[in-house]
């Protein structure tokens, strides 16, 4: 076990195995007990997400399946650590960058959704 991790640890992309965990674990959450009400807690919550119910409903399902697509992205991404090998400020900086563009995607792909699929709303 103690190996599995050192190898973690320095081998792979740490950090966007991490966010790929973090958004694994949240979208199988999200699509296992989505909100079932519009609320300002829990879900994918937007101006437009929240204007009705139809709209939170369809925004919180296609987002948590856009997020756990990201996540699976993003753990195949890690993997190319044991490829190519950047040091420890590289590693971060290629983490925090890549952190910041699904995150922006997310959004983006979500708010086009809506707007594709609403066009009156």
């Amino acid at each position: 076990m103690e190996d599995f991790l050192i190898v973690v640890v320095e081998k792979l992309f740490f950090m966007p195995f991490l966010m790929g965990l973090v958004f694994v674990i949240t979208a199988l959450i999200s699509l296992r007990f989505p909100p079932k009400k519009i609320n300002n807690l829990y879900g994918y919550r937007t101006g437009k997400s929240m204007k009705n119910q139809q709209l939170w409903d369809f925004s919180q399902k296609y987002s948590s399946v856009k997020m756990l697509q990201i996540g699976f992205f993003l753990l195949a991404v890690s993997f190319l650590g044991l490829v190519f090998h950047l040091n420890e400020k590289q590693q971060v900086i290629f983490g925090v960058a890549l952190s910041a563009l699904v995150c922006i995607y997310l959004f983006w792909s979500t708010e086009r959704a809506i707007k594709k699929n609403f066009p009156n709303e």
